[in-house]
Order: C-alpha cells, then structure tokens, then sequence
C-alpha cells in the first residue's frame, strides 16, 4: 500500500492520518476536506464559541509533520474501487478511508433557517445573538438545548419547540422530562408534542396553523450520514458506512470512521452509529490498523456530554432493554445532583447517565468495561460510590 486517501478533514480524519504514521504508515497520505479551514474539533461550536468563548477550535495538529498532502476546499462526488472522484477531478488509492461525518436536518419551508454543524455556521448564529432578540429553536435534544442555553445567557428571548414528549427524547426517552423545569428556570418557553409544519419568514408555522415569531430560527432536529457521494460504489449503506467490528467495508482497502460509520459492536451485539466526539477520537487508530493489516477491533463503551443551563450531563454505554435505576433526586432546587444506571439480566451495568455528578460517569464508565455483576440495592443509593456498588 503506498497511497491512503482519508476523506473528510475533521476530526476523525486527521486523527486517521495520524494513526496510521503512530502505526508505522509511510507511505502518501492525501487529506481532503470540503470546508476550506483546517480540521477542527465540532463540539465547542454549540459551547465555547457560541458563548463567545472562542473563535478557533482548530486541531492541535502539525501536518506538514505528519507529511500529509491536505487540500482544503475538495469534495467527494463519487468512488468505485481504487478510485476516489473529486471535485478537483479523480485521485487514485491503495487504502481509503471515510471520514465524511454527517449533514443537518433541515426543515421545510422558504424562511431562512441556522444550523449548527460548522465553524461557520456557529459564528454566523453567535453574530445574530443579541438582546432581545426572539430565537425559536426546533429541537430540544442535546444541540436545541446547548443552543438555547446560549441564546438566553445573550439575552434573547428563547422558544424551543419540540416534537417528542419530552425534552432529549430520541436519546433517553421519559427521563428526559427531568430536564423540562432546567428550561423553565433559564427563562425559555419550552413547548413539547408541538410540531413544525414550516419555517417561514419571520418565524414557525406549526401543524396547527398558529404561529411563533421568531428574529432567528435554528434547527436541531438531528443529523443524516454524508454518504450519498458512495451510492453505486459497492459499499454497503444502511443508516451510514456498514462496518466490521475492524472498521472495515463491504470494499477491500476501505475503512470508516467518525458519525458515518455503523460499527458492529461485540459488547451490545448490534450495529451502532455515534455521533460524538469520543467515536471520532478512538475510531481511527482501529481504522489505521486495520489498513496497514495489523489486528484491532472497535468495541468501545459509546460516551458523550452535554452542558445546558448550567448542568453537566454526561452519558455513557447503550441502554435499550436495559433496566433503569435511579441514583439522586432531579426535583432537588438548584443543581440536583443525580443520573440513571440501567442494568441487564444479570445485573451487569450497560449504561451510565450523570448530571453533575463525574464521578459517577468516570467509574460507570469502567464498570461497564468491566463486565462486573452488581448490587442493585446499593447501585440506587447515590451516598454509595459506583465503584463500591460490584456485587459480594
């Protein structure tokens, strides 16, 4: 292999090109990103830079070091095997790796509508944070609530309209509604089971015909795989890049990483797609050897983290059909301190929510990892560390 082409210049992108020269790799590296800025990190855009914290999240890393052939400004239009098309025209590889992440969901409507997924869309959307303004925006999952938390610390007037029932519904479902009193405390109108029907100019219009007018519109309705550029290709799609548990493709010398890949996991037993930070971070270095034929494979526990109104939530694992057990009370005034460990069958931990409470996602997190057997009746009880929570 004498020629790798990583596709897609984020983070989990130049973290490929950085395996595999860790991994020995010293052969052309050629790095192509359709944003024409270095690779940056994405998830102080709805944080640090939204709040005005920042201008740059660019990645601390030296390419020219790493002799990577970086071309900002470049596209994938297509791929069939050993060849990559472009919009700079076709670029020849041995070893190719996906790393394309994935684009907003945008609503219907001929109102203008802000997404938050780049660098420039944070500070396009920072600029237009200003006192007094009415912000609506369509989403209350993790982006909807790092957004409003923004908007009212600039001093906007904040609505956030959400289909679901409650607010982070797609990720933790009922418990999601121990987040609701956060927005009424910030000041935020938050209207759950209310449908978008249209962006308009100058606001919503909602399925049943009224109205919230809005200066400013974001859309944090979720995300979907940039992979329309592999249709034809021979790549297996579903939901994403589908993947072993190597990060290898349905196509030899071809690897994913980052939120569009669909990784087969061996602790859960199904296929996931993360769209988090830490899967950028980890997945590479499996990619990496993966190409250059050295044995790894990707099970990690899935972690990520929020920050809204003033609360660090923090999760980790997959929890589907996993038994829930509360740790703390959320009703507690002020900054409750509590999260949610849900179990399996034989009581072994799964999944680990923490809001303001580190520790406790810090040794879930291993205990996870460690497969250990645990004591229900202790694990309710927040005065217990997780850790002392293995069962006798």
């Amino acid at each position: 292999m004498n020629h790798v082409v990583v596709v897609g210049a984020g983070l989990a992108g130049v973290r490929s090109v950085e395996a595999l020269r860790a991994r020995g790799f010293g052969g052309t590296i050629t790095l192509i990103g359709e944003e024409r800025h270095r690779p940056y990190d994405r998830p102080p855009l709805s944080k640090a830079v939204l709040l005005g914290g920042t201008d740059s999240t660019v990645v601390d890393a030296d390419l020219d070091a790493l002799e990577v052939d970086f071309r900002a400004g470049v596209a994938a239009k297509g791929l069939h095997p050993g060849v990559v098309e472009t919009t700079e025209g076709e670029m020849a590889y041995d070893g190719l790796v996906v790393a394309t992440g994935a684009h907003p969901i945008r609503l219907r409507g001929d109102g203008p509508q802000h997404v938050l997924r780049t660098i420039d869309d944070a500070l396009a959307l920072r600029a237009l944070l200003r006192p007094g303004r009415r912000v609506a925006v369509v989403g209350a999952g993790w982006i909807g609530a790092e957004v409003a938390t923004a908007a009212r610390r600039a001093g906007c007037a904040v609505t956030v309209v959400e289909a679901a029932s409650t607010p982070l519904a797609a990720a933790l479902g009922e418990i999601g509604l121990h987040t609701t009193a956060w927005y009424a405390e910030a000041g935020v109108d938050l209207r759950l089971s209310t449908v978008v029907a249209s962006v308009d100019h100058g606001g919503l219009t909602l399925a049943d015909a009224s109205a919230v007018e809005a200066d400013v519109v974001v859309t944090g309705v979720g995300v979907r795989p940039a992979v329309e550029w592999l249709a034809g290709s021979g790549i297996t799609l579903e939901d994403g890049v589908v993947t072993d548990e190597h990060l290898g493709t349905s196509l030899p010398g071809v690897v994913a990483v980052g939120d569009c890949a669909a990784w087969w996991s061996r602790r859960y037993g199904l296929r996931l797609r993360v769209e988090h930070w830490d899967t950028a971070l980890g997945a590479p270095d499996v990619a990496a050897a993966t190409l250059v034929g050295d044995d790894a494979v990707y099970d990690p526990v899935p972690y990520f983290w929020s920050e809204q109104f003033g609360h660090m939530v923090q999760y980790a694992g997959h929890h589907d059909g996993a038994r829930p057990i509360r740790r703390g009370d959320p009703s507690v005034p002020g900054k409750p301190r509590w999260g949610m460990c849900w179990v399996d069958g034989e009581d072994r931990l799964v999944a680990v929510l923490a809001v303001n409470r580190p520790r406790d996602l810090v040794q879930g997190r291993r205990l996870i990892e460690g497969g250990q057997r645990l004591d229900v009746e202790r694990l309710a009880d927040p005065a217990i560390a997780l850790r002392d929570c293995t069962a006798a």
